[in-house]
């Protein structure tokens, strides 16, 4: 198991739809509930906010209107294949003008993790026990 050492953003452009990626270290729910509310007010004019997390082996996507299954699911098959946990992935879309279809948006939601990903350390993860005696 892995999670990113900084949390992270990064920007790249599809067919002038402009993609925003957000990459946070987070320990709970409440946490990532918390970021999610601050990137809704700071990004209100956005199109589309989608993300999923992994934490404590809970997992959770949103497509926030984009058709089901081409953000939050892409973003969420990243996660896992990179073994990440205990973090939330973001991606705030600008619209821009140019319809991209199902698999474009997958193409696009998946690649702007994976980019972003790649401008991180990424640290192991270990589990431990605490045993108070």
């Amino acid at each position: 198991m892995y999670t990113i050492k900084n949390d992270i953003e990064n920007t790249i452009i599809i067919k002038k739809s402009k993609f925003i990626t957000f990459i946070y270290n987070i320990n709970t729910i409440n946490e990532a509930n918390d970021i999610l509310n601050n990137l809704k007010n700071k990004y209100n004019d956005s199109t589309h906010i989608c993300y999923a997390y992994i934490i404590d082996n809970k997992e959770k996507y949103f497509d926030d209107g984009e058709p089901t299954g081409t953000a939050g699911l892409p973003i969420l098959n990243v996660l896992k294949k990179n073994n990440l946990y205990n973090i939330l992935a973001v991606v705030v879309r600008y619209f821009g003008g140019i319809k991209l279809g199902a698999n474009g948006l997958t193409r696009a939601y998946s690649n702007s993790v994976n980019d972003t990903l790649k401008l991180t350390t990424l640290s192991l993860l270990e589990e431990v026990y605490l045993i108070e005696l």
